[in-house]
């Protein structure tokens, strides 16, 4: 029976909380035109083709059409993998008819991918299909895809990036390139979200090229990088403390450029990528969020200053790429730092009495930091705070935000599967997830009766009946979704499952990348949220009853072909209201001056960085979170021999039964790895 729980008081709201693949392959290689005489700056020899390609203008495609474009970037996402085995790329471009064209390629080779490095190149693409999706012209690769791209600077040579060694470039394709350089000239829809350290200002987002200095692994979530551009930031920049031994790189150098260098935290799917890059490496940094953060708790006199984060995910074009040596901005950037006088460059921080505290921020290697190896908890952003007592905590007005060493006296549930909970950000209810055996009755009361084997199959998915060679002969109704008309692999599939038992669904789970639950009503399909409403391997996800606005599975159509299945965009289709796993704890934590109460819910995946959509059904993670309190509450121990925790808390106040009171929330802590056992 799911039952229905009263969340933490707060007043704030909980966060609420593709398979086409394009082959990309060049073109056929063309005769050298030995008369032709290219401009000097042509690094290469144009050549005659065979065939003359003619170009489509933007504002002149036709749907399911395949044409030849050339454009100017005006958006684009770095390669990353999709949800399938590809990877994908998403790059919008505009020409001379002001008219934009997203386009979304997928490879399995990264490489293939048109290998575009910042606003304002040109691409020249070959083959691309042309498609209508929500009323606006889309292009895709088809079969023959090629590109070139060019980088868009008047006077840049005229070297294409591409992944062909066979393709054809005309005099013809050189005046194209050329004119569509100096048609961007001065255009804002082409200007560069680059930026000098000396022009940053805090609150921006910007792109960065820079070159590697240093790197540091600081937890499984996050890494560093220290770089340098030959400027100097303006506003005080934050450093990150890393253990002893854990900074890769050149110790001079690194202490030669501590007052001109910034340190960024690069986050989840950036973190291998990052770890991949070679000191002194030139690369480019998309979407730096140079975060304004308050130090007055710090050190007084100074009131802020700025930290560097790349955010995890592939929003607003966020990433890293690593830019050919012989690109402009690359050799403009060697020219800057050859000429830096690191002799004249003055130190972030005048030296004085009250700087002794500053070390926490300017020194990587200092008694602080040693002593913050006893913790098995690591402040990916606020280290530089000032350890407050819950003491002095208890008795502050919220809300506030602190940081605190303490150490971890008793923690509510005991029963660890008991913290997990489904909660919904529109109507904030908070239920218990069910368990394999709540599931387990769940789909036995659900599909008691036998299912309708004979659904007729339909133009967006086929039928087909699944026997279970049981003693009653039982069979379940499997129906596969087409996609563009077509069946895709089961690894890539989306199936309707009528009459299975949660065994079963586990079964097909392992073979198919995306299962919806349903029911037969009056000869139609329908999805009933009593139960799971899609599978995908070990995430069950579930829709709130009160606030979903249940459409037909033909909805499903409406979702993009070229995409994989993405559970949130066939929630949206079908109009469900997504819950959200949390886990939610309660923690006693006590240092030598007292102790309180505080949540962990908002912030608990960060913490323990584990999947709660997941854990119920993965043994492996169970027994993780369980060893994981064990070892920050030992119940055979005294309290002094708990391992000591630095967590950021916050308090806020919250109306209980009509009556306000103080709370306390754990945010923007994470446990260390690989062992959280450590000698205190």
């Amino acid at each position: 029976m799911i039952t229905q729980h009263v969340l933490p008081p707060s007043r704030a709201q909980a966060p609420p909380i593709p398979c086409l693949s394009g082959h990309v392959s060049g073109e056929v290689a063309l005769e050298k035109n030995r008369a032709a005489s290219p401009p000097d700056h042509v690094a290469f020899v144009a050549v005659a083709p065979a065939h003359r390609y003619t170009y489509t203008p933007l504002d002149q495609l036709v749907e399911s059409t395949v044409a030849n474009v050339y454009g100017v970037v005006t958006f684009f996402k770095l390669p990353y993998r999709s949800k399938g085995t590809d990877y994908c790329s998403i790059i919008t471009i505009e020409d001379q008819s002001n008219v934009k064209l997203k386009c979304t390629f997928f490879s399995g080779n990264q490489d293939s991918l048109p290998k575009i490095y910042k606003i304002g190149d040109i691409v020249r693409f070959h083959r691309i299909k042309i498609q209508k999706f929500n009323n606006e012209f889309q292009g895709i690769s088809s079969s023959g895809f090629s590109a070139l791209v060019f980088e868009g600077t008047v006077d840049a040579p005229l070297v294409p990036r591409t992944s062909s060694e066979r393709y054809s470039f005309t005099t013809e394709d050189q005046k194209t390139v050329e004119i569509l350089r100096h048609w961007q000239m001065g255009l804002q829809q082409f200007s560069t979200s680059r930026r000098k350290l000396s022009d940053v200002q805090p609150g921006q987002y910007f792109d960065l090229i820079c070159q590697v200095v240093a790197k540091a692994e600081v937890d499984k979530a996050s890494y560093l990088l220290k770089v340098w551009d030959g400027t100097k930031c303006v506003s005080r920049s934050w450093k990150v403390l890393v253990e002893d031994g854990a900074l890769i790189g050149d110790r001079d150098f690194i202490s030669r450029l501590q007052n001109i260098s910034i340190d960024i935290l690069v986050y989840d799917n950036h973190v291998e990528l990052a770890k991949s890059l070679k000191i002194r490496s030139y690369v480019v940094i998309h979407n730096i969020h140079a975060k304004l953060h308050s130090a007055a708790n710090v050190i007084q006199g100074h009131d802020t200053y700025v930290e560097f984060h790349l955010h995890g995910g592939t929003g607003y074009g966020r990433g890293i790429s690593v830019p050919p040596e012989d690109d402009s901005d690359v050799k403009e950037l060697q020219k800057v730092l050859d000429a830096v006088d690191l002799k004249e460059t003055q130190p972030l921080f005048e030296a004085s009495t009250s700087d002794s505290q500053l070390g926490q921020m300017s020194a990587p290697f200092d008694a602080l930091e040693r002593c913050q190896q006893l913790s098995v908890t690591v402040l990916p952003a606020y280290q530089q705070w000032r350890i407050t007592s819950l003491a002095s905590i208890i008795k502050s007005k919220a809300p506030q935000k602190f940081r605190i060493r303490a150490r971890l006296r008793s923690f509510l549930p005991q029963h660890l599967y008991q913290s997990l909970k489904l909660h919904c950000s529109t109507c904030n209810s908070l239920l218990d997830a069910p368990d394999e055996h709540s599931l387990n009755n769940i789909f036995e009361d659900r599909f008691n009766g036998s299912p309708n084997t004979n659904t007729p199959s339909t133009p967006w998915y086929q039928s087909a009946s699944w026997k279970m060679g049981n003693l009653d002969d039982r069979a379940v109704a499997i129906h596969f979704v087409k996609k563009c008309d077509i069946l895709q692999s089961p690894e890539d599939s989306l199936i309707m499952v009528e009459g299975g038992s949660y065994k079963e669904l586990c079964k097909l789970s392992r073979h198919f990348n995306t299962i919806i639950p349903v029911k037969s009503k009056e000869e139609h399909l329908e999805v009933d949220l009593t139960a799971p409403f899609i599978i995908q391997g070990n995430k069950w996800l579930y829709g709130c009853i009160t606030c979903s606005n249940i459409r037909s599975l033909e909805e499903l159509k409406s979702l993009s072909p070229e995409g994989g299945w993405d559970a949130k965009e066939i929630a949206k289709a079908l109009g469900i209201e997504v819950f959200s796993h949390l886990f939610v704890m309660t923690l006693t934590l006590e240092d030598e001056t007292g102790s309180l109460n505080a949540y962990l819910w908002r912030h608990a995946e960060q913490f323990f960085q584990i999947s709660p959509s997941e854990i119920l059904l993965d043994g492996d993670l169970q027994e993780k979170l369980h060893n994981i309190m064990s070892e920050l509450c030992p119940s055979t121990q005294q309290i002094s021999e708990h391992p000591w925790m630095d967590c950021c808390i916050k308090s806020y106040h919250s109306c209980n039964g009509g009556r306000e009171q103080t709370c306390y929330e754990i945010f923007d802590t994470l446990l260390s790895e690989p062992n959280l056992a450590r000698s205190v």
